[in-house]
């Protein structure tokens, strides 16, 4: 299997949710489910339907985790010498050379990322156009109304 770029915030985000899952959800579960058998016939019991149904999920989700952090290449930033160039974990100021609106994307894995918290996968159009570019650099990213130009304004490594 591939590994799976991450960054440190990243990895400890998919960690604290395994904990969680873990030590929190998974003991929920089973005293629910234990619960709900006291009550009976289990053929009709809609709250051990929905435990097992639970369960289930929380168990796939812990399975799913644990493969991802498995397959992580964790890739702190703060720690490779860029050069000066946009790279995994950067954090990117660009500005749409047509409007003049500036915003700000810090490049990231698939699983973390969230266009409304200013994340954006690596796999992105605007990523890939941006990735090894340096600022002032003006960057073409193909979009389905066309093609967007943006200019490196600002890159952080933090």
């Amino acid at each position: 299997m591939n590994k799976v770029p991450l960054t440190v915030s990243g990895a400890e985000k998919l960690r604290t949710e395994l904990f969680e899952l873990k030590t929190v959800v998974r003991p929920r579960i089973i005293n629910a489910i234990a619960e709900a058998r006291e009550h009976g016939d289990l053929k009709e019991n809609a709250e051990y339907h929905a435990a097992r149904e639970q369960q289930s999920f929380s168990e796939g989700r812990i399975a799913e985790i644990e493969g991802k952090l498995s397959n992580a290449q964790v890739i702190d930033v703060t720690q490779m010498n860029a050069g000066g160039k946009v790279i995994f974990g950067a954090t990117v100021e660009i500005e749409d050379i047509d409007s003049g609106e500036t915003v700000t994307y810090q490049i990231v894995g698939e699983d973390e990322a969230d266009i409304k918290a200013g994340r954006i996968s690596v796999g992105s159009p605007i990523a890939r156009a941006l990735i090894g570019k340096e600022v002032e650099d003006v960057v073409i990213v193909k979009a389905p109304v066309g093609d967007k130009e943006y200019e490196i304004l600002s890159i952080k490594y933090i």
